[in-house]
């Protein structure tokens, strides 16, 4: 096996125990969702098959494609999500990692078309802002490059609400669902189980109270930097 083989061996490798995690933490159903893992210095990524059961998924299943969504190494169609992610990681050269799910509380955010609010310190111990919900694609962007299109709705969203990826790494897409991203694989679906969550805290928050405000900006603050800040003192350290 060439060298070039190998890498790639472990980049599937990486991809498939990543996908494997969606149905253990409850984010998919049959084959709803897919992630990625990105080779940075071979310019590539491994994503999962399109419509491939998770119990029947395979590392060797796993997809090899280039930043344009040009398929590398594998012999099955690549998720119909792959343009996104493509665009994604050309784009945003932090990532190293991308999932993607129809999770039920995140998918009924998406669906009616509103930002996650940041109601407690279980939201803020991960980002400072309200998880935004990208609107609907316009007709245009739909019946024509949708998946491409899609990334670009993202960073649309990103960029009319100011946010940085690096620092809300999440997105709700209208009518859609949600996308993550993170250093890696690991991270990426790590990112997406928290969304869920924070999607359930937030709709059961609202059935007690509508009228429920927003967390107050120090404690919102205070948990995001000691967290993520220059000073952060949470966990243990390198």
């Amino acid at each position: 096996m060439s060298e070039k083989n190998m890498t790639y061996q472990a980049l599937k490798e990486e991809c498939y125990e990543a996908n494997m995690q969606l149905p253990k933490l409850g984010l998919v159903l049959f084959t709803f969702g897919n992630v990625s893992a990105v080779d940075r210095a071979n310019g590539v990524f491994a994503i999962k098959p399109s419509g491939v059961p998770y119990e029947f998924l395979k590392p060797s299943d796993i997809v090899i494609c280039d930043f344009d969504a040009k398929i590398v190494e594998g012999e099955m169609r690549p998720s119909s999500d792959t343009k996104t992610h493509a665009l994604l990681y050309k784009t945003w050269d932090s990532i190293g990692g991308i999932a993607h799910t129809h999770s039920t509380h995140a998918v009924a955010w998406s669906q009616a078309g509103m930002d996650i609010p940041i109601f407690g310190t279980t939201h803020a111990d991960h980002t400072h802002r309200d998880i935004p919900c990208a609107p609907v694609l316009t007709d245009e962007m739909i019946q024509g490059d949708y998946e491409h299109e899609t990334g670009h709705q993202i960073f649309n969203c990103f960029a009319e609400k100011e946010l940085i990826h690096t620092e809300m790494e999440m997105v709700l897409l209208q009518n859609h669902g949600p996308f993550t991203w993170g250093k890696n694989a690991e991270k990426a679906v790590y990112n997406s189980a928290v969304l869920e969550e924070l999607a359930r805290m937030a709709y059961l928050t609202l059935q007690i109270n509508p009228d429920t405000e927003r967390i107050k900006d120090t404690l919102r603050l205070k948990h995001y930097e000691r967290k993520h800040g220059k000073n952060a003192y949470y966990g243990q350290g390198c």
